[in-house]
């Protein structure tokens, strides 16, 4: 058996490769952040279909791999699957001395490839609602100068203007606030979970008058609480609709029309790509 930094190493090319990423630091970060550092002691326990399998031993080489790990079993919270955020990454592209906002970090393994992907003079600020996870997180990223830890709620509290905004729950749709929190030029990544049987991962970004948007891939995530149940007069798309999505606006901004794929009360989604019109 090889050593756990060669596993490293390997499962990092390993990401970088799948997420299709230009930028070379994504397969360094991956490289030098140590998984086993945010997952506490092992043995771990792995999520494997709807089961559950303990690794062999404490020997971190078992969780180099695309699997996900527990972290609050009761409570169904894991840390994610690493090819998917790899993913997510990559499509939101992190720079340097841009402002993250992660909205569920969990015990911070994700905050933490950010943070080095915002070096130098970039920061992270990372939410985390569950008391234990976060005091986990702040005690894991502490020799990190880029990263503040709030324990607390993203949906109520305020985000700081962010270039990027890493969501890791699901939302019926982003409150009006995040969309407001992204500087000019700002992404967001997103879970959207409109309805029990869609789950779609959404790439934003702002543009002048609204914010244009991508499906790109399934996407299932614990729910997001304070923004993952939709009032009765939401219009809720089918998955065929929410596939065709190219757009997101704020109701104050911009009345829902017939391109609207679905509404939720100050956020609606469109089927028209921005700056074009609708035939």
């Amino acid at each position: 058996m090889g050593t756990v930094e060669d596993a490293r190493k390997f499962y990092a090319r390993l990401m970088a490769a799948n997420a299709g990423s230009a930028d070379p630091r994504l397969e360094v970060a991956f490289a030098e952040v140590p998984r086993e550092t945010f997952l506490g002691p092992g043995p771990w326990t792995v999520i494997a279909g709807k089961g559950k399998i303990t690794t062999p031993s404490a020997n971190p080489i078992h969780i180099y791999q695309n699997v996900l790990v527990a972290l609050d079993a009761d409570n169904g919270i894991n840390n994610g699957e690493p090819l998917l955020h790899a993913m997510w990454i990559g499509k939101v592209e992190p720079r340097p001395g841009e402002t993250v906002t992660h909205v569920g970090a969990g015990t911070g393994y994700y905050t933490a490839l950010l943070a080095r992907l915002v070096e130098p003079g970039g920061t992270v600020v990372a939410f985390e609602l569950e008391e234990t996870l976060a005091a986990r997180a702040k005690a894991n990223l502490a020799s990190c100068g880029n990263v503040e830890i709030v324990h607390g709620d993203a949906v109520m509290r305020p985000l700081p203007p962010s270039d990027i905004i890493y969501v890791n729950a699901g939302v019926v749709a982003p409150p009006a606030a995040w969309l407001k929190a992204l500087k000019p030029g700002g992404r967001m990544i997103f879970p959207w979970r409109p309805a029990e049987r869609v789950g779609l991962a959404m790439l934003v970004a702002g543009m002048q008058g609204g914010f244009a948007c991508e499906p790109f891939m399934g996407s299932w995530f614990i729910p997001c609480v304070g923004a993952s149940v939709a009032a009765p007069e939401a219009k809720i798309p089918t998955r065929e609709r929410a596939a065709r999505t190219r757009s997101i606006w704020l109701t104050k901004d911009k009345a829902p029309d017939r391109t609207a794929t679905a509404i939720f009360g100050d956020v609606w989604f469109s089927s028209r790509s921005i700056g074009t019109s609708r035939r």
